[in-house]
């Protein structure tokens, strides 16, 4: 549930980035941090190892409108990717309010999007937290590899119902990163909306 400081006039959402490892979910929160004038925005905090780039999470706060006379402020967390990390990707799952699944496009990769999409699904159930109600966006980052899988195919293994509002990234250049940003920020905040109007 977004977190309302009635003095300061401030909304604030968390997001968290998921995904396996190297998949994109720093480089989509380096990009943002790019594109977003530095008044609006915290400094990005990321811790790393020689492994990989993200150890314990990457933090982002952007500020991001008004709604209803509070000023909306997002923070944004990625999790990171390695088994052995797990407990950490649970710790930054309490009290998140949308979730971006970031899936490597490649074909190589397929099995670990599999397994942490799966993985994310057993967090969310162990935190008591209903993946069914949670504002989720699922990205497909990568989309310039030689071996990158067909949309379809993708759809048809993560987002089965096809509820789940999908993009297209190649978040290396930028492309797709606010789209999906915007979209699960609107999410959110049609999810509190209509949570209050109940």
């Amino acid at each position: 549930m977004p977190r309302l400081n009635q003095k300061r006039k401030e909304l604030e959402i968390k997001i968290v980035y998921y995904g396996a490892g190297l998949s994109g979910k720093t480089t989509n929160v380096q990009c943002i941090n790019g594109s977003v004038e530095p008044g609006s925005r915290s400094e990005l905090v990321s811790l790393a190892t020689q492994q990989d780039r993200t150890l314990y999470f990457d933090y982002l706060a952007i500020d991001a409108g008004q709604v209803n006379g509070y000023n909306i402020r997002v923070s944004l967390f990625t999790v990171p990717g390695q088994h052995p990390y797990n407990r950490t990707r649970k710790e930054v799952l309490k009290e998140v309010d949308g979730i971006v699944f970031v899936a490597d496009s490649s074909e190589a990769k397929w099995a670990s999007n599999i397994d942490s999409f799966n993985n994310l699904l057993d967090n969310l159930k162990s935190l008591n937290i209903d993946a069914e109600k949670l504002p989720l966006v699922i990205q497909y980052n990568k989309r310039d590899l030689s071996d990158a899988m067909p949309v379809e195919k993708m759809e048809n293994d993560l987002n089965r119902a096809g509820k789940v509002p999908s993009f297209e990234c190649i978040a290396l250049q930028g492309k797709g990163v606010m789209g999906t940003l915007k979209k699960i920020v609107q999410l959110v905040i049609a999810t509190l909306h209509a949570g209050l109007a109940s």
